[in-house]
């Protein structure tokens, strides 16, 4: 193939040599086709009889920008449409109204996909290049979860099919995991053992390029720090109160001294929810939202009891009192170089995703908006890349997953070069065309690849065998807080 694509590349530079382009072109297309097998032909048809249900349900998300643990209807469209498709739901799973498995067939092997549905407040947009909220103030799907959880049960629907007409052996299992933006939903579920029989886990996730995961992400720790002082007249006998946002600002400015002393792998952020209610009263609360990263578990524990400590001293320095809520907490990604390799394979077989004129000028209008060199789209599958030691930020409780059972992931393009993520222009391209070619192409990428595992067991073994290498003796402990999970993420005071 790589001989191939040179000798088309040199064929584009000269126009006497067109013509042979043009059969090149076709016999590439051919040998791309000719080398799935027919089982693997089905697969692709199954997810094209089911396209225009899938995007369809994609739309209905986007439009319901439901926020963690409120997607009430996204996770009723995705848990009624698995039903319809003949998969066994099971609703409300690890105490999570929203969270739900559904299942099909029995039996080894059990491969699990993840489906993510939660949007991001505030980010509510049309599906139009120039930013324009859809209702002002209101949510979006800026991380393009409503591709995510409709593309991955376009896949495992997919699977379902051929396991009932007797050409696969063996279980699928949909996760609808909810508020992965927040709590992380997938750590309740983890906590509950729902991953622990999985023989290999799936996932994909929206991006700016076709890619197989090789790349770690970031261990995270989410909590809050309140501090609680004395209420006096700021003007009248200020003496007699103690101020609550005094500890507060003795913390932020604790934290960010200690950013010149921490690895460069580290990320630190913070959220001030509660500051006191009016300028005429020394403030009695308040209230701070933390996230604490580092490419590696033992990395973020450090930094995070030396943020326990600037807490303890800032409380002391302002004399109130202070007590530090764990919200979550997200392990890193456990890469899978062998599940990624077989992922790769199938890519190269699907090939590049074709972009209309109109979409490559929506595009660039989008990259426009957001200051972006005008690039255009990146539609070819990109080459395997080297896993490097830390990964370039963000995180996932996928990650979680990862460390109970082999995780393969998937980043398909939805969004143009560099768009910046958590935005509105993600938001845009996810209710339009451009995010609508996701989710065929991720359902056929991941459905052609669980063919592969169900059906080759040297390649599971080999899967399994990295997982366990690279885990070592680790036994993976969910960083919660004990108790249920919350209603709601976010909490009054």
């Amino acid at each position: 193939m790589k001989e191939l694509n040179t000798l088309i590349n040199h064929c584009t530079m000269n126009k006497k040599y067109f013509f042979l382009l043009l059969i090149l072109s076709f016999t590439t297309t051919t040998f791309c086709q000719t080398a799935l097998s027919k089982d693997k032909q089905q697969l692709l048809k199954i997810v094209d009889h089911h396209e225009k249900e899938l995007i369809l349900l994609s739309d209905q998300i986007w439009a319901f920008a439901e926020t963690a643990l409120t997607e009430t209807k996204s996770s009723k469209v995705l848990a009624d449409y698995a039903e319809k498709n003949g998969f066994k739901v099971e609703r409300g799973v690890a105490g999570m109204p929203t969270a739900f498995i559904a299942s099909y067939g029995s039996g080894k092997p059990i491969i699990g996909i993840l489906g993510e549905f939660d949007a991001l407040p505030g980010l509510s947009q049309k599906a139009e290049p120039t930013k324009s909220p859809l209702h002002e103030g209101a949510a979006g799907h800026g991380c393009g979860h409503n591709l995510f959880g409709a593309g991955s049960l376009g896949a495992a629907i997919a699977i379902k099919e051929l396991i009932q007409q007797g050409k696969l052996k063996g279980t699928i299992r949909f996760y609808g995991t909810p508020a992965e933006e927040t709590i992380g939903g997938k750590l309740y579920m983890a906590r509950e053992g729902l991953f622990d029989d999985l023989d290999v886990s799936f996932d994909w996730h929206p991006g700016d390029e076709i890619s197989a995961g090789t790349q770690s992400t970031q261990a995270l720790i989410d909590f809050r720090v309140q501090f609680k002082g004395k209420a006096a007249h700021a003007a009248f006998d200020p003496w007699n109160g103690y101020s609550a946002v005094d500890g507060l600002e003795f913390f932020t400015t604790g934290l960010n001294y200690l950013r010149e002393h921490v690895k460069p792998s580290v990320r630190m952020h913070y959220l001030i929810e509660k500051a006191g209610d009016v300028v005429n009263v020394v403030p009695e609360n308040a209230v701070i939202w933390v996230r604490l990263r580092d490419s590696k578990r033992e990395g973020m524990f450090a930094v995070y009891e030396r943020a326990k400590k600037i807490a303890e001293g800032a409380a002391m320095m302002a004399g109130v009192d202070h007590s530090l809520e764990l919200i979550s907490g997200m392990h890193e990604m456990l890469v899978n170089r062998t599940g990624a390799s077989a992922l790769y394979k199938n890519l190269e077989l699907l090939g590049p995703i074709a972009y209309t004129k109109d979409e490559i000028d929506f595009a660039k209008a989008i990259q426009r908006a957001t200051a972006k060199d005008t690039l255009g789209i990146k539609n070819k599958v990109q080459p395997l890349k080297p896993t490097l030691p830390d990964p370039p930020g963000g995180s996932t409780d996928v990650g979680d997953v990862s460390w109970i059972a082999p995780e393969i992931t998937l980043s398909v393009t939805t969004a143009p070069e560099g768009t910046p993520w958590h935005s509105w222009a993600v938001v845009a391209c996810g209710g339009m065309s451009i995010g609508h070619k996701s989710i065929s192409y991720s359902a056929k990428a991941l459905a052609l690849t669980m063919y592969d595992v169900y059906t080759n067991e040297k390649l599971r073994q080999e899967i399994r065998d990295e997982f366990l290498n690279n885990r070592g003796n680790y036994q993976y402990k969910a960083i919660l807080p004990d108790g249920p999970p919350p209603v709601l993420p976010y909490k009054t005071y």
